[in-house]
């Protein structure tokens, strides 16, 4: 056993340290292109009160955003808000760390597996969750592509191709939806089953969603637009609404360290044809990267300060397993009662 773990046990850093090689390598080549004076500049002339503003409206979205996660979660298994919104806060620090956007994910599904009466249901509803915001990108995108390209001829690009392919995966999943129920299964797959019939019982839950879903990633495109602004990029809102969720979801492929350089990468090269400077572009891009770290770390920080004061409720002396008084023991515990009788 431990030679085999000692095996494993590498795995990670070397998939850590090939997505940061990704990360740095995407980036500077991007930067290398790049006038580096012009995107210093931009960054520059972003004022750190309007920073301040974005992080606290990132955090309030990020918030809702972990209500939304727990409404398809951890509400139908019993799970409460507040450890679903500390989880969600934790994917935020694993998001620093592990591969894509989507790293964290799978820790605050882990951290709320702990608490949950009904895992699968835990196990369907991150999924659905991921599913939903990324449908609800791609929607954004088709909209700000119909406002943005107008009658240039955007059908020849490599938008259709991957509207084409997003679809056919959605209705794969629909698919699958609809007919798993029907399917002989046992174990696993009956349960899968069951949380998605639960899912088709209450559609007003995943409209709900899906609405906070389009609220929430409309809100983080107007905090780029404002970033954008300050930072003199001629683009309109239009080209953001189409070019921003397009470069999440690229971030979200587990390539890179929190999507780092793939996110500006992208941006620069679909809002460029559109009109934009490409260095002032990658600057909104880099500002927005430093709003989810530190997003991340006060979200650590808290989780922290939080596991330290409840600390000294968990070290009560009964807690700790202290020895019971002597004048709670039965008679003839000690030796010298034994001498007595």
């Amino acid at each position: 056993m431990p030679k085999s773990r000692q095996k494993e046990g590498p795995r990670i850093p070397l998939q850590w340290g090939l997505r940061a090689v990704v990360s740095s390598l995407v980036l500077g080549f991007t930067l290398w292109l790049l006038p580096t004076s012009e995107v210093w500049s931009a960054i520059r002339n972003i004022p750190f009160s309007l920073w301040i503003l974005v992080l606290g409206l990132f955090l309030i979205g990020h918030a809702v955003s972990a209500m939304k996660w727990w409404l398809l979660t951890g509400h139908g298994a019993n799970v409460p808000f507040v450890a679903a919104l500390k989880a969600h806060f934790a994917g935020l620090v694993a998001n620093l760390c592990l591969p894509g956007v989507a790293g964290g994910d799978v820790v605050r599904a882990g951290l709320v597996l702990r608490e949950s009466q009904n895992k699968t249901r835990v196990a369907v509803g991150s999924l659905a969750d991921r599913l939903l915001d990324s449908f609800g990108l791609f929607l954004l995108s088709c909209a700000g592509a119909v406002f943005s390209i107008g009658n240039r001829d955007w059908f020849a690009g490599p938008l259709v191709k991957i509207g084409i392919l997003f679809f056919v995966v959605m209705a794969s999943i629909l698919l699958l939806i609809v007919l798993l129920p029907r399917l002989p299964m046992k174990g696993i797959a009956e349960k899968v089953a069951v949380a998605m019939a639960e899912f088709r019982r209450k559609p007003g839950t995943l409209a709900l969603c899906f609405g906070l879903s389009l609220l929430i990633q409309s809100a983080f495109i107007s905090l780029n637009i404002a970033l954008a602004m300050v930072s003199d990029v001629n683009a309109s809102a239009a080209a953001w609404f189409f070019a921003w969720p397009l470069a999440k979801l690229l971030a979200v492929v587990p390539i890179s360290i929190a999507g780092l350089g793939v996110r500006e990468a992208s941006l620069a090269a679909l809002l460029s044809p559109l009109g934009a400077n490409p260095a002032k572009v990658v600057a909104v891009g880099l500002l927005w990267q430093t709003i989810l770290f530190a997003g991340g770390l006060i979200g650590g920080l808290t989780l922290l300060i939080l596991a330290k004061l409840k600390r000294p409720e968990t070290t009560e002396p009964e807690a700790e397993g202290r020895f019971p008084d002597s004048g709670d023991l039965p008679k003839g515990t000690f030796p010298s009662d034994q001498k007595d009788r």
